[in-house]
């Protein structure tokens, strides 16, 4: 039962999530936490690090690491599947669309709409992950109660190296994951003294 639950719920992901994976966040968002609570906000918040450290697309990593969590590798297969059989079946119908009726205005004028939409997902889908990482309730507040401050440190540490330097997002996070690492082996030392 739980593999056909994995399925359907990834299923729905794939079909809906125009956009890539960021835009797919909200919806798996929805359908883990809210929907069938496997996975607490602060899990959700790691798939989704985890998601983008590995290659591949995010909803299939997010996938196959929901199905691997929540019922192993024939979880993980039943999670990945249900999100890639739309994209399949879709991809496959709209070349067959695009390339009969490519040259029709009203083709163009549904792509260039669906461009606003798509930017609205992926800017929730931020909003939602930041809010997640640096508020401890999820939700945010005024002044510094409940803000993780390294978080937060982190966050625009990592937005101002992106912005100023376009270093390569993989470098700022490896940055960010050694110093850490190196304050954590501080704290540790400190402790011991």
């Amino acid at each position: 039962m739980i593999y056909l639950q994995l399925f359907l719920s990834f299923l729905q992901i794939g079909a809906f999530s125009f956009g890539g994976g960021y835009a797919a966040m909200p919806l798996i968002q929805q359908q883990v936490v809210g929907l069938h609570h496997w996975m607490t906000v602060g899990e959700f918040t790691d798939l989704i690090t985890i998601s983008q450290m590995t290659p591949g697309p995010i909803a299939i990593n997010a996938a196959t690491f929901v199905g691997t969590q929540i019922a192993g590798l024939p979880g993980a297969l039943a999670a990945t599947a249900g999100c890639v059989l739309p994209s399949c079946i879709l991809v496959t119908l709209l070349a067959k669309l695009y390339f009969k009726y490519r040259n029709l205005k009203m083709m163009q004028g549904v792509l260039g709409s669906l461009r606003p939409a798509v930017v609205s997902m992926i800017a929730t889908a931020g909003l939602s992950i930041l809010i997640a990482a640096v508020w401890i309730s999820g939700t945010p507040s005024l002044g510094f109660d409940g803000v993780r401050i390294r978080s937060a440190v982190y966050f625009a540490a990592g937005f101002l190296l992106l912005r100023k330097t376009k270093l390569n997002p993989v470098w700022v996070m490896v940055l960010c994951g050694a110093v850490e690492v190196l304050f954590q082996f501080i704290l540790k030392a400190a402790g011991q003294l």
